[in-house]
């Protein structure tokens, strides 16, 4: 079957839209940090949520802005990668990008089963989690127009019950929100490590609406203001719940996931911790549609290059899109269903981590090597700026996967290690 040319029928979408569906897979709302309080402290929190942002989503956003002007490319980070690297460290990019997929796209359709029927389990919790992920599949089919719009309505349905909390909570300041700095008793690698590995993973994916650049009227013009605008968005989304809700209610003891529902309820009452956590079901549901909008482009465009069978360049007759990529991912995610998110964010960010490093690294190689690339945006201060992006991303991973525990650091490296025995098996079945 062959594939349509790529402006057939696809509706692009605005820097509006952008801007919705980047929030959405960037953040969503400020659910999932809540034991980062309890693990860190309230202080360490605080801080970690204001000072991350300069070391790793902030230098990636402008490595992304440059790139995405210089090669805005279905695939996005995965063909940087290719371009300054080689096929190689092309193909671990993108298999590592959408392994790590598999890892949070069935949790957040079980995430927001939990929320909505707390009490069901067994087939049933399947059947709900399943279900969520063949509507977004249907959303994300139809395209990044529709994706968009539904992100858009989302994220409005989750600000107004947050801003709400926040507002009255600081009418009700009660407690200096941090203290304690670190909780009292507490191993230095849980109060570090899994603090920092959980704000690597709130601050991340900055570079992922890359993939889907050809799908964005513009992309050299939108792309840099929609990470210029989603970057401080994310910080503040982060950052003003949680001071309100220690500052307000207080108990940082009690702060474990699902506990801003706990805060809204003791700040404004019953029907402000139902809302709050309709918002937080809503939230796993734009998550998850903004997953699979980035994630599926990356098998479509490694197919394209010839590394994963040729069916998943297949495109909508209607809609323009990569509906087989997207259907297959998909598949995948369900038969995930079971799982939720636990130890699989620090196995995640070790895929993350890898694909963050090898896009900043992108940027220096270009540099070098195609400095004719025009450019409309350039990450600014020079030798000094590029120097910046590379080295503190670089450094926060470093640290990030040095701190994690037995779990991550053998889940984690076995994960990494299926990318090379995957590109093995593809370079013998093309000889």
């Amino acid at each position: 079957m062959t594939t349509q040319p790529k402006s057939s029928a696809l509706k692009k979408a605005g820097l509006f839209y952008l801007v919705f569906v980047m929030f959405s897979y960037t953040t969503g709302g400020p659910f999932g940090l809540e034991d980062m309080v309890t693990t860190s402290g309230p202080g360490m929190t605080l801080i970690y949520l204001l000072v991350l942002p300069f070391f790793w989503c902030i230098p990636v956003s402008l490595v992304s802005a440059e790139l995405t002007t210089a090669m805005p490319v279905e695939g996005g980070f995965y063909r940087w990668t290719r371009a300054a690297f080689g096929d190689f460290w092309g193909f671990l990019a993108g298999w590592w990008n959408w392994s790590a997929s598999f890892l949070l796209g069935g949790a957040y359709a079980v995430l927001f089963t939990d929320y909505l029927f707390p009490g069901i389990t067994g087939w049933r919790h399947y059947i709900v989690s399943v279900s969520l992920i063949a509507v977004i599949t249907w959303i994300n089919v139809r395209g990044i127009q529709m994706v968009g719009k539904v992100a858009t309505a989302l994220e409005v349905f989750i600000f107004v019950p947050v801003v709400t909390m926040v507002v009255m909570a600081f009418i009700k300041w009660h407690h200096n929100p941090f203290v304690p700095w670190v909780p009292p008793h507490q191993p230095t690698f849980k109060i570090f490590g899994v603090g920092l590995a959980l704000g690597l993973w709130l601050y991340s994916g900055y570079e992922q609406l890359s993939t889907v650049a050809e799908e964005v009227d513009n992309p050299q013009r939108a792309y840099p203001l929609a990470l210029a605008l989603v970057a401080p968005l994310s910080i503040a989304a982060y950052f003003l719940p949680t001071l309100a809700g220690l500052a307000s209610a207080g108990n940082w003891e009690q702060w474990h996931t699902g506990y801003f529902s706990d805060a809204a309820k003791v700040i404004g009452g019953p029907w402000l911790g139902t809302w709050m956590t309709l918002a937080a079901m809503v939230a796993n549901v734009a998550l998850l549609n903004s997953t699979v909008l980035t994630t599926t482009r990356m098998p479509f465009a490694m197919a394209e290059d010839g590394y994963l069978p040729k069916a998943l360049t297949r495109k909508h007759l209607r809609y323009g899109t990569p509906w087989l990529a997207i259907v297959v991912s998909a598949i995948i995610y369900a038969l995930l269903a079971w799982q939720s998110l636990g130890q699989l964010i620090s196995v995640y960010i070790w895929l993350r981590s890898a694909t963050t490093v090898l896009t900043v690294l992108s940027a220096w190689k270009l540099r070098r090597t195609r400095p004719e690339m025009p450019r409309a945006f350039q990450i600014p201060g020079g030798r000094m700026g590029l120097a910046y992006v590379v080295a503190a991303p670089v450094a926060m991973a470093l640290v990030a996967l040095l701190g994690s525990d037995r779990f991550a650091l053998i889940g984690g490296a076995i994960a990494l290690v299926l990318g090379p025995v995957a590109y093995g098996i593809v370079a013998l079945s093309s000889r």
